[in-house]
């Protein structure tokens, strides 16, 4: 049986942890959360290790979640679920796509799943990835087509991405509406940098022209090789300086990009000569670009928070110090994370939910906790590799949503959070949630500018 779960403060020497805000009764396998995170819906899908990321949409009439389908154990399948939380009590599975020939194709399958629109019609990117000593090494990608949903007849396949030259397929993805107004697919492959496809360019019929840059990686001691890229992304726009900025983690730490012009990326700000991180993982900003916190993916790692401030005032070009961490229970290791400034909500493996606030970001506080995986570990695999795997927020009503690469998925209410739009912080209207309707808010010109 697992430790009881007073989730913990860390400071970065981990040797200095604080319990809750509010006391809370310890964990058991009868107490699994804080008395503040209500338990909506739960819909369990299928065999252990066969859940791996997802994807929320964000507005209320297209109440759809889209969870990416792996095989990390033994069994499982390779695709994508589409679940209706028209009723967020009641979950419903809708639709499930699966690649051809399941048992042929080797090597995970589905892991990470993003949506977007274009032209007035709605789709998802599956990533993919198969190894070797079956078909489809070199396909990436493949896009549905969903905007008839809830009605299940109406997907339909609509492109596949594939690199020949980089088989092994994608990892991680993100995809971002530019201030130029076009919609891009960022991802990870077997390549020194990023890959950036141009979303509208593919759904058109125009996938020879579709591959419109790629975000390098920086040398490191680590190398830069290929298969020694990123790992994981977020894009957004900076409003202090008009830009549109890439921060991913992977080969020797963390780099921001300044993509604008994705023909020729700029490097602004590297986080490198961390101690005890080699290679960054999740990577996400504040909605005004000063602080970072950032994930690497050894047991007993800590969510490292940084003030980017120096290097955003000139001082420096390398941050190496965080200022603070947080961490659940120091044996395991927290994983996927979204931001909504102060909140952070971390999908944290067998720690399951977990909810922060930084609002003093020298002092994060956990504000709500739930665990979705009380099983056991399973033989032959990585203990602290179970549990929630990816989490997700929906700002027009606060919606949380976990994806269980065990048990499922699930649906959650936090009292008091009823919603989230950064302007009500004092920060933008900025996180990972993209508004396809309106133009991005440049930055006003000023009289120096002119």
């Amino acid at each position: 049986m697992k430790n009881a779960r007073t989730p913990l403060l860390a400071t970065l020497a981990l040797t200095v942890a604080a319990p809750l805000a509010a006391q809370q009764v310890p964990w058991s396998p009868l107490n699994r959360g804080s008395d503040n995170i209500e338990v909506l819906g739960h819909l369990p899908l299928g065999p252990q290790l066969s859940v791996a990321d997802m994807d929320l949409e964000q507005e209320m009439d297209r109440p759809f979640a889209y969870i990416s389908r792996m095989v990390y154990g033994w069994e499982g399948p390779k695709g994508t679920d589409i679940i209706s939380l028209e009723d967020p009590e009641n979950p419903e599975l809708l639709y499930e796509w699966r690649i051809e020939n399941q048992d042929l194709h080797q090597r995970t399958g589905g892991m990470d799943v993003k949506h977007f629109k274009w032209d007035d019609r709605y789709y998802l990117v599956q990533s993919l990835q198969f190894g070797q000593g079956g078909p489809n090494t070199d396909l990436g990608a493949v896009i549905l087509d969903v905007t008839g949903l809830p009605d299940a007849s109406t997907v339909r396949e609509v492109a596949r991405i594939r690199e020949p030259e980089m088989p092994g397929g994608f990892h991680n993805i993100f995809i971002y509406k530019h201030q130029n107004d076009r919609v891009y697919l960022f991802t990870t492959a077997n390549a020194p940098g990023a890959l950036v496809f141009d979303l509208g360019m593919i759904v058109e019929g125009d996938l020879e022209n579709a591959r419109v840059g790629m975000v390098p990686i920086p040398e490191s001691p680590m190398g830069r090789g290929s298969g020694r890229g990123y790992h994981d992304f977020y894009v957004g726009y900076h409003p202090d300086t008009g830009e549109d900025r890439f921060y991913g983690g992977g080969t020797g730490g963390y780099y921001i990009y300044d993509v604008t012009n994705l023909e020729a990326p700029e490097l602004r700000i590297t986080l490198t000569g961390v101690s005890g991180v080699s290679y960054g993982h999740t990577f996400t900003p504040s909605p005004d670009g000063r602080y970072v916190i950032a994930e690497t993916e050894y047991q007993y790692a800590p969510l490292r928070i940084f003030d980017l401030q120096p290097a955003l005032e000139g001082q420096t070009m390398n941050v190496r110090s965080p200022i603070s961490a947080f961490t659940a229970d120091w044996r395991n290791l927290v994983h996927n994370h979204e931001v909504r400034w102060p909140y952070v909500f971390v999908s944290g493996y067998l720690d399951g939910l977990q909810i922060f606030n930084l609002q003093d970001p020298h002092n994060p506080v956990t504000v709500g906790y739930y665990d979705t995986y009380i099983g056991p570990t399973v033989e032959g695999r990585p203990a602290m590799f179970n549990g929630a795997f990816g989490v997700d927020v929906r700002n027009e009503d606060g919606l949380i949503v976990i994806s269980d690469m065990s048990t499922g998925f699930w649906t959650f209410r936090m009292d008091g959070f009823q919603g989230w739009n950064g302007e009500h912080w004092g920060q933008p209207n900025i996180s990972s949630a993209q508004d396809w309707e309106n133009p991005v808010v440049k930055r006003p010109v000023s009289e120096e500018d002119r």
